[in-house]
């Protein structure tokens, strides 16, 4: 990381959370990187948060707990955070701080990147078209995820949204191209963070992966920190690099709930239950680093995952994500009380640009035929459900049995997969053909009737 300049200021007026008010500051300004000495000659490091006359208010990354204003020196780097960035990211294991947390040395680069980042200009934007496959038959049929798409995960707890999380960075591919993926967990308890650091040791091991691991003790700035880590690190694998790089962030509501306590300890007035007027555009610095540029190799996807409290999809998080980014995938406590994983909800859940990244020379020609069809029919299905249960099974028609039919199939042999099940597509897109042809023709009529006749009537295979 930057280091620091050589004037030290020891005027730390007040210790305030994780915040440290320093007067008689001269040429600081907002963003900067600050390195704190104590007393003790402990070194800390933070970030300028706001600078007023001859006052700085730091962020203090490790905490303040066991400093004294006497005893403090801080001094200012005179430029925003950077860190080191490069290949030599791969295959290690970080705290959410960049440091290593494998026994590894520190990693090492001969460029630095300002940890802020910086938007992609709209004029160089390349629109997404093609596919990152997940392994994951509901995310790859239904709600296909696009290189240099935002795509979140919307979950509440006790759904397995972790297990998701770690299983599309360990299967997900870009169809042979250079791929790497940053994981970057927030807030996670010592049992996820070494589940997380177990599931993906083979793909670590590939040098395919960057892990950033901030757990639920660490100090609450470092979640800020941690996404910004590995997006600044995904950026320079993809446009300097060259490879197609998927970030995963969990959890987002750890980190806006970290928002809120740090703004909070600046007094700021609070907006929407109590988090930061300022949330929406936090957020949208970090979802909107993702994409792909004209005239540069490599793409960066981004999937974040955040819970719902009580569920809540008008919650502020769930809410204004839903606003920056480009659809949702929506896990459904109903599903997995049944016993089925991963439990998609398919009628809640969307990927706006999957139509640019399907089809003919991207997945397969029938994919988005057969993708619209199974939704139209499950809403259907829901339907004869909720009608059912008013009027009994026995006086619905044989289409409408056929409906139910359809969705009970849809979750055993379509949606029900292993935590550790790479599906592949072409297997997929088939077993959503096994549970359509459930119905009759009449009701499959977004389906071409020659691809339809093709898949009810197949030609017999030759006899040896």
């Amino acid at each position: 990381m930057s280091g620091p300049a050589d004037v030290e200021y020891t005027g730390v007026r007040e210790l305030r959370g994780p915040l440290v008010v320093v007067e008689g500051v001269g040429g600081v300004g907002w963003d900067e990187f600050a390195t704190i000495v104590l007393d003790s000659g402990e070194r800390r490091h933070g970030l300028v948060l706001e600078v007023d006359r001859d006052l700085a208010v730091v962020q203090v990354l490790e905490d303040t707990a066991g400093m004294d204003r006497a005893g403090t020196r801080v001094a200012f780097s005179g430029s925003p955070l950077r860190i080191p960035v490069g290949p030599g990211w791969l295959g290690r294991v970080c705290d959410g701080r960049g440091e290593p947390a494998d026994g590894g040395p520190p990693v090492l680069g001969g460029v630095f990147a300002a940890v802020g980042g910086a938007p992609i200009n709209p004029v160089r934007r390349e629109p997404p078209t093609e596919p990152v496959l997940t392994g994951v038959g509901a995310v790859d049929v239904l709600t296909t995820l696009v290189r240099g798409q935002k795509l979140p995960v919307f979950s509440a707890a006790g759904l397995p949204h972790l297990d998701l999380a770690v299983q599309i960075a360990a299967q997900a591919t870009c169809g042979g191209e250079p791929f790497a993926v940053v994981f970057a967990g927030m807030g996670l308890t010592h049992a996820d963070a070494a589940f997380v650091r177990d599931g993906l040791a083979e793909r670590s091991a590939a040098r395919e992966l960057v892990l950033f691991l901030n757990t639920a003790d660490d100090p609450v700035i470092e979640r800020l920190l941690t996404p910004r880590l590995a997006l600044t690190v995904a950026e320079d694998l993809a446009f300097t690099r060259g490879r197609h790089v998927l970030v995963v962030m969990t959890d987002m509501t750890a980190y806006s709930e970290a928002l809120r306590e740090v703004s909070a300890a600046r007094g700021e007035i609070p907006a929407r239950r109590a988090y930061p007027g300022y949330l929406y555009s936090d957020l949208a610095s970090l979802y909107e680093r993702c994409g792909r540029i004209r005239g540069r190799p490599g793409s960066v996807t981004v999937l974040p995952v955040l819970t719902m409290p009580a569920g809540d999809i008008t919650h502020p998080v769930p809410d204004l994500t839903g606003y920056i980014t480009e659809g949702q995938i929506v896990l459904s406590a109903e599903a997995y009380g049944a016993g089925t994983y991963p439990p998609v909800d398919p009628l809640a859940s969307l990927s706006r640009l999957m139509r640019k990244g399907t089809g003919a020379g991207r997945t397969r020609a029938d994919h988005p035929a057969v993708a619209a069809q199974l939704i139209a029919a499950l809403a259907r299905s829901r339907q004869v459900r909720e009608l059912a249960d008013l009027i009994g099974r026995q006086a619905l028609s044989p289409t409408d049995l056929g409906h139910l039919d359809l969705e009970e199939a849809f979750r055993a042999r379509f949606l029900a997969q292993g935590t550790r099940e790479d599906r592949p597509l072409e297997e997929a897109l088939d077993r959503a053909w096994e549970v359509l042809l459930i119905l009759p023709d009449s009701q499959l009529g977004m389906l071409p009737a020659d691809l339809l006749d093709a898949h009810r009537h197949p030609p017999e295979e030759a006899s040896p």
